[in-house]
């Protein structure tokens, strides 16, 4: 079921009229070979007739399921026919082998593997870590102790007061008696105030010795508990590592140069040594581990989401999409080697011949009209930027200074001060949303309301920067104003006003499945690539530095 020729499909229909990729795929920013495109179709097709599984992909009842990332590798067998490979990520029906799909690098689940018998003993670990964590004992315990600790405090603080009181009491005795008694009675009466007062300290430090002994007894119950569950948790964490380690060591990837590295092996010189959950499991590795292993020539390959859309990601049913950063970066960094990969597209630089128009200049600031493809500031393999350039155009003054951002794909207006006291000014006024802006983006899909809001909270992917969540438990609160222009050709123009200014906001609010679910056209992160992304910042309102005086900039979109 899973041999070679098991694996190897052919087209459906003719491909003679096509030309074969000169360089193999980028994989993290891509435009999909027609072959795969073609490759795609075919295993669509089969994915909406198919009866060798049931997995709820979430298409017929959204949020009762989901979609699931799937891999296509055009590649020529050693026959010399061209045909291709397909994968899935992770698992689907809770199998990992199923017909016509390249197995995965390691199987966990084969019976007579290790993992089954380790997870189980993980699991009774967890189950005898969870028994002792619900003890009762234990939150009878600290509420006692809680609960005493409180009694004592009250008990102590009014023996204190009474102190207090005390005191005050002795100190105007000892001034009357000074006018009042012979020396002798007076010396005796102070002593006798002296007594009182070291009574009250006794009884102060009886009352915590007191208190203390009550505690202890029940604190040291509790330590000989929770010292037990440190035990089961430390013991449960370690099979947990040990059996993790185990897996990585299995996950051994081949390239094209027939050099074999496992997960700890690629994972060892990265900024995090740890292979994240999930590492190898994604649909490229299996198919270029496969292919290697079978000696089948790696042509292209495209990934696309079948299935309903995850609650945080941005995954469009059907749609293509690159692979993932964190997990698939540094496994595939050492699989692609040997073969002719096309340039990374992201370390080119798109702004090089565009001029940078500047549609305003004086003394305090300069606002420009930044086209796509030119960086805000330098990145770390290109420093082309509008700040370089205008760093160039005034040398000699106190700025720039970067005062708010446009992502490298967005056109439109970006404003830099030129001196402290403006930065100063303009920072607040952004901090303040003092400063109102516009934006026009051209959607992929037809609208059918005239304007609306969405209210999505958002924070970074930490397993596919630069991309960004919608998370309701991390996320700061993302609010988009938004307002039909025109609907023409399938696609919706609209103004979009920011409330907040989180990374990739409009384009998030506009592609996930709670926002508008309608990407960008040409947004290459949560859409689909194409000549430029389709979003401008058209207008901007602010106050002038110096003169407070309220300006407006405007200029109109190319699309």
């Amino acid at each position: 079921m899973h041999s070679p020729q098991h694996c190897f499909h052919r087209f459906d229909v003719a491909i003679e009229g096509y030309d074969l990729p000169e360089q193999f795929t980028f994989p993290f920013y891509y435009t999909p070979h027609p072959l795969c495109v073609l490759a795609a179709k075919q295993i669509l097709q089969y994915l909406e007739t198919q009866t060798d599984f049931e997995h709820d992909f979430g298409l017929e009842n959204q949020g009762s399921g989901r979609g699931k990332m799937f891999g296509v590798l055009l590649v020529q067998n050693p026959q010399g026919e061209i045909g291709f490979l397909s994968a899935f990520s992770g698992k689907i029906a809770d199998q990992n082998l199923l017909p016509g799909f390249v197995p995965p690098v390691f199987d966990m689940l084969t019976k007579d593997g290790f993992f089954l018998g380790d997870a189980e003993e993980i699991n009774k670990a967890y189950a005898s870590y969870k028994t002792c964590a619900e003890n009762p004992e234990i939150a009878d315990l600290k509420a006692q102790i809680a609960a005493e600790r409180a009694a004592y405090q009250k008990e102590e603080q009014a023996h204190r007061e009474t102190m207090i009181h005390g005191r005050a009491t002795r100190k105007k005795q000892r001034k009357e008696a000074q006018h009042t008694l012979a020396p002798d009675s007076l010396n005796a009466l102070f002593d006798e105030l002296s007594k009182q007062s070291v009574a009250e300290k006794n009884q102060l430090k009886h009352l915590k010795r007191v208190w203390d002994e009550r505690l202890a007894v029940k604190a040291q119950r509790l330590t000989v508990l929770e010292a037990h569950l440190a035990e089961l948790r430390e013991h449960h964490k370690m099979l947990s590592n040990a059996l993790q380690h185990k897996l990585h060591k299995q996950y051994r990837f081949l390239n094209q140069r027939g050099e074999v590295l496992d997960l700890v092996d690629i994972f060892a010189a990265t900024a995090n040594p740890t292979p994240p959950a999930g590492a190898g499991e994604c649909a490229a590795p299996k198919l270029l581990n496969f292919a290697y292993k079978h000696h089948f020539t790696p042509l292209a390959f495209a990934e696309f989401w079948w299935g309903a859309s995850p609650k945080s990601e941005i995954r469009q049913h059907k749609n293509f999409y690159p692979s993932c950063n964190n997990k698939c970066q540094p496994i595939l960094g050492h699989m692609l080697q040997g073969l002719n990969v096309e340039p990374n597209p992201l370390e080119k630089n798109w702004a090089e011949d565009k001029e940078l128009e500047i549609l305003f200049q004086d003394e305090a600031m300069v606002v420009i009209n930044k086209p796509s493809g030119l960086l805000s500031v330098p990145g770390k393999t290109i420093k082309d930027s509008a700040y370089t350039r205008l760093q160039a155009l005034f040398p000699d003054v106190e700025g720039p200074f970067v005062i708010h951002r446009l992502d490298m794909a967005t056109s439109g207006l970006l404003v830099f001060a030129l001196t402290r006291r403006a930065n100063k000014s303009l920072q607040k006024q952004f901090i303040t949303r003092g400063v109102q802006k516009r934006y026009v983006a051209l959607l992929e899909g037809e609208l059918t309301q005239t304007e609306g809001e969405v209210a999505l909270p958002m924070r970074g992917d930490p397993d596919d920067r630069p991309r960004q969540l919608v998370c309701d438990e991390h996320g700061k609160p993302a609010l988009t104003h938004w307002q039909l222009i025109e609907v023409k050709d399938g696609r919706s123009k609209v103004f979009m006003y920011p409330k907040t200014g989180r990374t990739h906001q409009l384009r998030v609010h506009s592609a996930h499945n709670l926002g508008l679910n309608m990407p960008m056209v040409g947004d290459g992160l949560y859409g689909k690539k194409a000549d430029r992304l389709h979003l401008h910042a058209e207008r901007l309102e602010l106050d002038h530095p110096y003169t407070k005086e309220r300006m407006v900039f405007q200029v109109d979109s190319e699309f």
